[in-house]
């Protein structure tokens, strides 16, 4: 399957993003909250973005099929995690039109923008490729973490973040998102476009773990 040979060509890279140590931080709840509130603010702007990917997603899509996969994926942002977002905000005061009116970080500017053009300038599955380190990814993450008794109780901070990742609601997202990616190479893959689709998930997992740092170094 392309997902895990991509995975698999990029390992240090992909151990870098889903073993960071703000991902450690929220499984032990040693993460200092200003960390994960800057995170999760610049997150809820990145995924305004990232529903836009899926929008071109459906607009790429060459059958009704295509569209209806790409939708699963803009419907699991809009309808899922952003709401998740306003919830966890909303526990310290803060609204969805102040959430939006926060300035983009570097980070959230750089790896959004990166998404948006590899889909603009490329075709589905390129853009595929482009998203798959987060959408599976957090899944990935999450199940891991999860395993830790301590990061699911309710003495960890993050432990609502940890179980809606990790629940079967989010869990079918990134299986659905592997799914996609995997049966689009069916008809669009060759080995020959392997190295650049290889270039693209590095590009996105070092975004990714670009943007797990930019949390960490809000507490410098």
């Amino acid at each position: 399957m392309l997902f895990d040979r991509l995975k698999a060509a990029n390992g240090s890279e992909w151990r870098a993003f889903t073993h960071h140590a703000f991902v450690e931080g929220m499984a032990d709840g040693s993460l200092p909250r200003r960390c994960f509130q800057h995170y999760l603010v610049q997150d809820y702007l990145f995924l305004i973005h990232f529903a836009r990917a899926y929008a071109l997603a459906i607009y790429k899509g060459r059958s009704l099929a295509d569209m209806c996969a790409s939708l699963t994926g803009l419907k699991a942002i809009l309808d899922v995690e952003m709401d998740l977002h306003v919830r966890l905000c909303g526990d310290w005061g803060l609204g969805p039109d102040a959430i939006e009116q926060a300035p983009e970080g570097r980070a959230t500017m750089a790896y959004t923008r990166y998404v948006l053009e590899t889909g603009l300038r490329g075709d589905l599955l390129d853009l595929y490729v482009a998203l798959a380190p987060c959408v599976v990814g957090y899944g990935e993450i999450a199940e891991r973490i999860a395993g830790s008794p301590f990061a699911i109780s309710q003495a960890n901070p993050y432990a609502v973040w940890i179980n809606e990742y990790s629940g079967e609601a989010y869990q079918e997202v990134a299986r659905h998102a592997r799914r996609s990616l995997d049966a689009r190479a069916e008809s669009h893959f060759s080995e020959a476009r392997f190295p650049e689709l290889s270039k693209i998930f590095r590009e996105a997992t070092r975004l990714e773990t670009d943007f797990w740092q930019m949390g960490i170094d809000c507490a410098d």
